[in-house]
């Protein structure tokens, strides 16, 4: 079988922007939403829109658009086909060779397992050594730029180095090679989102307390009058504005919870200390004083030692928390209120959206780690949507459907295409058409056995709620839509860590140029893991990856955009004959 990891994403027009949408609810199985956390302006960084929330794959027996589509009944069919196809196989094969099915082919792939095994758990415990890393950056004892970035590519080149080097004296055959191989450019790529993420908020921490000291040492100038005036002048500025607001819109009220509400989502990047201003800013209707305490941004109790009167003019803000910046927001003089805006951008970016309201670098523990290497997605983040519970009739569900489709993946390759493995003598046309099928019958199963059922499963043991580990990939019409449905995971990576950096470190670089460079990484890292299963250097899979590019342009002609069925045609027929054209050329040549 020919082992996929998968194709860069396209320069889609809205692919890279800052996010500024946040929400936080729970549904009725107590799936917690959440957003990504609002991504300032001006943080010169480019950041990839990569949003995590509750979703399920299509393929999963408790999702109800999928329930109710109306081809659903292609899905039952499918496997039925294929149950009827392996038994038709194993009564064929017991009235020619006396036995069902032959165990030639697990007796290759269970070659040294214990060792493989020994060896896979190595790797993975070897990425421990993120955390002190991460903890010695956000110290300071390591600059992220450049010095921890040069630090962390070292690392993982040695361990990639390390995993090649061991599977050649191993002497491994492709099973037991191709799959270490691809579990080390994993690790690989939750290591290097891990480093990079806390990374860039340590630097964003760095900007924030300067900013912070810039702001402080503006209000301390003598023609501010300190902290407190501010404060005072700000908030009677805002009550101000918000009064003048209600006069326009011919309400006759005085400043109540509703107009200050709007007041401050307007004006303000973060929300969650809008709503405590609200609650401890604003009388209500009947002039008694809004309960205190809500935590504020940082997680701390705000000080409510000086309750305001009716009037709000009695509050006194200790020192420049969050909740008091935002009020200085809204202070008269610009350059206060500007530098004020920035520093709440900037500390927007260093807490999680949801409700744990994790903040950077107090994630910097071994549980988030576990946490982060047990969910199945490559892209790090300070929360992810979450589930209540786990569900043990679920798990039970994907591991037998892992080992019923795993069972016929081991009937196709071992009856279909190990006997008719290609040779030089034979003639190329017929490998094609003798292995097109069961590759691609191969093809889907093991799909499906990655992300419908491993994927799954580790998502459901990790009470990760985002399942959308694919989308529908079968219907697309270009291999750009392809390549951003097929693989989810991997196309988050690509986007934010490759894409997206390529254009944040190179200005000059555009769109396209950053998707050329995407493709070449993306088109080195399949070919190296047919150089590590085939033991060849033939370059076939690396071109075939580059050739797409072009394709993707041409097929973007307004021409072949409208006409969706021949898109999707074109498509099929590429995707079939590409995966035994590769084994053909590999193995034969």
């Amino acid at each position: 079988m020919l082992p996929y990891i998968a194709h860069p994403p396209g320069p889609s027009p809205t692919a890279v922007k800052p996010a500024s949408t946040k929400s936080s609810d729970y549904s009725a199985e107590g799936t917690l939403y959440v957003s990504k956390p609002f991504r300032s302006k001006s943080v010169k960084k480019l950041r990839a829109l990569i949003t995590f929330k509750p979703r399920k794959s299509h393929f999963d027996m408790t999702n109800e658009s999928s329930g109710s589509n109306e081809f659903r009944g292609f899905f039952t069919l499918f496997w039925m086909s294929l149950f009827l196809f392996t038994v038709q196989t194993f009564v064929s094969s017991l009235e020619t060779n006396g036995y069902a099915l032959s165990f030639a082919f697990a007796t290759m792939f269970s070659r040294d397992a214990i060792v493989l095994g020994l060896s896979d758990a190595v790797l993975v415990l070897a990425t421990a050594v993120c955390v002190p890393f991460a903890k010695a950056i956000s110290k300071g004892w390591i600059k992220s730029y450049w010095t921890g970035i040069v630090l962390q590519h070292m690392f993982q080149t040695f361990v990639l180095v390390a995993t090649i080097t061991w599977t050649y004296h191993r002497q491994w055959p492709w099973v037991q090679s191709g799959f270490l191989t691809l579990h080390s450019l994993v690790m690989i790529m939750k290591v290097h989102s891990y480093i990079s993420v806390n990374g860039y908020l340590h630097d964003v921490s760095r900007r924030s307390q300067r900013v912070l000291a810039h702001l402080r040492s503006l209000i301390e100038d003598p023609s501010i009058g300190g902290l407190d005036k501010a404060f005072l002048d700000a908030k009677a500025h805002l009550e101000s504005n918000s009064s003048e607001n209600h006069s326009e819109a011919g309400s006759g009220l005085q400043i109540n919870t509703a107009g200050t509400e709007v007041a401050m989502i307007s004006s303000l990047p973060d929300l969650q200390p809008a709503d405590v201003l609200r609650r401890r800013l604003v009388t209500a209707s009947n002039g008694t004083v809004v309960e205190l305490g809500a935590p504020d941004v940082e997680g701390a109790i705000p000080d409510s030692s000086n309750p305001s009167t009716p009037d709000g003019s009695a509050i006194d803000p200790p020192s420049l928390t969050p909740t008091a910046i935002s009020i200085l927001g809204h202070y008269p003089s610009q350059a206060i209120a500007s530098v004020a805006h920035e520093f709440l951008e900037l500390d927007a970016e260093l807490v999680s959206t949801g409700t744990e309201r994790v903040r950077y670098p107090q994630n910097l523990t071994w549980k988030n780690f576990c946490i982060y290497m047990l969910i199945p997605t490559l892209v790090y983040e300070l929360e992810y949507p979450r589930t209540d519970r786990i569900r043990p009739e679920y798990v039970f569900e994907k591991t037998v459907a892992f080992m019923g489709s795993f069972a016929l993946l081991y009937t196709v390759t071992e009856s279909f295409i190990m006997p008719l493995t290609p040779t030089p003598e034979q003639s190329f046309i017929r490998s094609l058409l003798d292995l097109a099928l069961p590759f691609m019958i191969s093809y889907l199963l093991l799909f499906y056995i990655v992300f419908e059922c491993i994927c799954n499963t580790f998502a459901e043991l990790s009470y990760f709620a985002d399942r959308q580990f694919y989308e529908d990939w079968w219907n697309s019409t270009s291999w750009d839509e392809f390549s951003r449905k097929w693989n989810k995971p991997v196309h988050q990576f690509l986007l934010r860590h490759v894409y997206a950096s390529s254009l944040a470190t190179y200005p000059s670089l555009s769109r396209t140029g950053a998707m050329i460079v995407t493709f070449l990484l993306s088109a080195a890292a399949h070919e190296l893991v047919m150089v590590i299963v085939t033991r060849k250097l033939r370059l076939y899979l690396f071109f075939m990856q580059l050739v797409q590019i072009p394709l993707i342009l041409v097929s973007r002609a307004p021409a072949l955009k409208q006409n969706r069925l021949m898109g999707n045609i074109v498509f099929w027929l590429g995707l079939y004959a590409g995966l035994p054209l590769l084994c053909v050329a590999y193995v034969a040549y």
